[in-house]
């Protein structure tokens, strides 16, 4: 006879979720965010830090069940309760940190009342993230004392700051944000004039940080006595993001220039377009990421099988017969078409033994080590492309070649210089179509309104297929938006569509191209700090005509 099943046992998480940015989770928050049923999120101001909401909730499987917090109405500890009590495992997001400024004791006490597992997972919290990622040390040297107030507390008291004792004040939530008037500081006018009026001098150093820990961070560094003054200059430039802000007063401020770390980042804040897949540009974003930039993919190509396999079917039994003296590889895509074909008829790379393989691209070569295949034949860096490999390609030789034949599986729209080129120094090539690139759907309208209308500030093209199908789809880049290319080839596509070449990468890879933006954008930004000028994004610039050829 069967045991009855004991029920499942449900369990409340109370995390942590850091300032704002969604690498700051701890390891214990990512393993709890993997295995939830239900999340309960994060209540954010403003459609900035819902991005990183977004983020966050990217960890969850696919059928958790996410509550948004300002949707929930009534007791939103009660709703995590009844949730464990039907043996879901819970997960109840807070900012920063669930037992600092935040009200996550309340639902421990509610969980121990009604008798459910609970756990407090700490996070990074507001008053030391937002500080270190500004390049601001709390407890210098000579400083001993650190003060924390919520100024949006329900106690939170003008009259009652803490006296000027030589150590650092932070504030948190001291700004009126406009999009949440519920949860209101005091405001920097009356939260300045306090602390002058409580005995610090008007030239106290003090620093604002917006946006914290995300790639919309701005910090504005001034004195008590200019502090309003600067933020409405501030403002005046651009900066549209007014919350969450943590203010800090003190010695560690004078420093900040100096130690300014995240947003002095070569692209920090860049929206770049990248017009390939997630897939493909995996690599491409986290490489931009860490130059501070906001990678976004757009496809404008699908890669489909070809419309008849005969062709393939034969290039793999040349391969296994000892038909061809070499293979060249033009992209990863060809790679991994023969790789899927060989695997289908369980072959693995020891069927190329006895052949030769070139490859063009550092990414085309890591694709082929990935199957176990070390390139024999590549060009030159400086020139990653079919006429570089025939440069550098031996003629055929009867007496040293036993076999004519080199296999060129390759998409059904490349170019003819390879093989042209590789016929001309007496070889016979099969130029076999592995693959047919076919044009993407068009991008949602937010993105093409943003490509035409200046929201980006750089666009990557790593072909010269991007370049096509990207105008095709969505329309030309605006005249503001940096246009880097990976090669002279894609640089004389971009300039045929009116486009100018704003970086050209020193050769033709996807990270050699992202390195070659960024550093684009850091001298972009000495010139800005040499001349005395406020370091803008390309976004932010006067618009004027549309982009034209130089």
């Amino acid at each position: 006879m069967n045991q009855p099943t004991e029920p499942r046992r449900g369990h409340v998480a109370i995390v942590g979720a850091g300032p704002g940015g969604a690498e700051l989770l701890t390891l214990r928050a990512a393993a709890l965010l993997d295995e939830a049923d239900v999340v309960i999120t994060v209540r954010e101001p403003g459609p900035e830090l819902a991005k990183h909401r977004a983020a966050l909730l990217k960890r969850c499987r696919d059928d958790v069940t996410v509550l948004e917090a300002e949707e929930c109405g009534g007791d939103i500890n009660a709703l995590a309760v009844n949730h464990a009590r039907e043996g879901s495992r819970v997960v109840r997001l807070y900012s920063g940190d669930p037992l600092v400024g935040c009200r996550g004791g309340e639902l421990v006490a509610a969980c121990r009342r009604a008798g459910i597992e609970c756990e407090v997972v700490p996070g990074l919290s507001a008053v030391t993230a937002v500080p270190g990622y500004a390049g601001i040390p709390l407890m210098p040297e000579g400083v001993s004392d650190l003060h924390v107030v919520n100024a949006r507390a329900a106690g939170f008291d003008l009259e009652r700051l803490p006296e000027d004792d030589g150590g650092t004040l932070v504030v948190l939530g001291p700004e009126i944000p406009d999009d949440d008037p519920g949860h209101a500081g005091p405001g920097y006018d009356r939260l300045c004039k306090a602390l002058i009026a409580g005995g610090r001098p008007a030239d106290t150093p003090v620093a604002v940080t917006r946006m914290g820990s995300t790639t919309e961070q701005s910090s504005v560094v001034s004195t008590l006595g200019r502090l309003t003054a600067d933020i409405k200059a501030a403002d005046a430039k651009g900066n549209n993001v007014t919350s969450p802000a943590t203010l800090v007063v003190g010695p560690g401020v004078a420093g900040q220039p100096d130690l300014s770390w995240f947003e002095s980042r070569p692209l920090f804040g860049w929206r770049v377009l990248v017009p390939r897949t997630k897939e493909q540009a995996a690599g491409l974003a986290d490489q931009l990421r860490g130059y501070g930039a906001v990678p976004e993919s757009v496809p404008t190509i699908s890669v489909e099988p070809p419309r008849t396999p005969q062709q393939m079917e034969r290039a793999v039994r040349g391969l296994v017969t000892g038909r061809y003296q070499w293979v060249a590889f033009t992209s990863v895509n060809a790679v991994k078409a023969i790789r899927e074909r060989f695997e289908s008829y369980g072959l693995d790379a020891r069927a190329f033994a006895g052949v030769k393989v070139a490859a063009v691209g550092e990414q085309t070569a890591a694709a082929l080590r990935e199957f176990g295949i070390q390139p024999d034949l590549a060009p030159p860096v400086d020139q990653q492309s079919g006429a570089g490999l025939v440069e550098v390609w031996p003629p055929y030789d009867a007496e040293l070649d036993p076999i004519e034949r080199v296999l060129l599986p390759r998409a059904d729209i490349a170019t003819e210089t390879l093989a042209a080129g590789l016929a001309d120094l007496g070889w016979e090539v099969d130029d076999v179509t592995a693959y047919r690139t076919v044009r993407a759907a068009p991008p949602p309208a937010p993105i093409r309104e943003a490509i035409k209308g200046g929201g980006f500030d750089a666009v990557l093209f790593t072909s010269s297929s991007t370049v096509r199908n990207l105008v095709g789809i969505a329309g030309k880049p605006h005249n503001t938006t940096v246009i880097a290319v990976i090669g002279p080839e894609t640089a004389k596509t971009a300039e045929e569509f009116g486009l100018r070449v704003d970086v050209v990468a020193p050769k033709t890879s996807v990270s050699a191209l992202a390195a070659a933006l960024s550093e684009y954008g850091a001298a972009q930004r000495a010139e800005a700090l040499a001349a005395g000028k406020p370091v803008l994004k390309p976004s932010q610039k006067r618009r004027g005509r549309r982009r034209k050829t130089m």
